[in-house]
């Protein structure tokens, strides 16, 4: 398999879970404007994980960039990465439906947990196929600061669900925020490599 297959795949499986993440906003039966009102916390939880696809997009697009070829390994972190963001819907539309109540925001924390984990294996995965002593390994390497925020504050989001769901969507927008602009050392890294090769 070639890396523009891999790319183009996950990038239609991406475009599939957000449009069944829309797919599960209900069209009003009123034309006032209090007929609206129900579906706040719906839109409210799409936004919050199309911010999260999108960013994993940005993020994801970055990093296959890194690739020469394709291992096994890979393509198997790249699945457990694409398994876990396709239930991000499923967490999405209860909690929406549920107005985040405790457990669904508990089981979005979950999955955004389980998305963070999976991405870091990826990352590791093709950290293996690259030479250890470039540019390019440093600045894949320089992200696991960002792995690691971002899984201890996806991990706080369980506990302060039972205390305040208000306070774990508030840490999901930290998370989103930390990896919101794509790290622009490993676009950096590849056209040194370019300009040297």
């Amino acid at each position: 398999m070639n890396k523009s297959r891999l790319e183009a795949f996950s990038d239609g499986v991406l475009a599939i879970i957000i449009t069944i993440m829309v797919l599960e906003i209900k069209v009003p039966h009123g034309t006032d404007w209090k007929s609206l009102q129900p579906l706040i916390p719906v839109f409210l939880s799409y936004a919050i994980s199309f911010l999260f696809i999108g960013i994993y997009w940005g993020n994801h697009h970055h990093l296959l960039h890194t690739l020469k070829r394709i291992s096994p390994g890979i393509m198997w972190a790249n699945l457990l990465l694409l398994f876990w963001l396709s239930l991000v819907p499923v967490a999405t539309g209860w909690m929406g439906e549920n107005h985040f109540a405790t457990n669904t925001v508990v089981l979005y924390a979950i999955v955004l947990v389980c998305c963070g984990l999976s991405y870091s294996v990826l990352q590791h995965m093709i950290l293996k196929t690259i030479d250890r002593e470039t540019e390019l390994v440093t600045a894949i390497k320089n992200q696991d600061k960002k792995v690691a925020i971002s899984a201890i504050t996806a991990f706080a989001a369980i506990p302060f669900a039972f205390v305040n769901p208000t306070i774990s969507c508030l840490l999901f927008l930290v998370q989103s925020g930390i990896w919101l602009i794509p790290d622009k050392n490993i676009e950096q890294a590849l056209k040194n490599m370019q300009s040297k090769g």
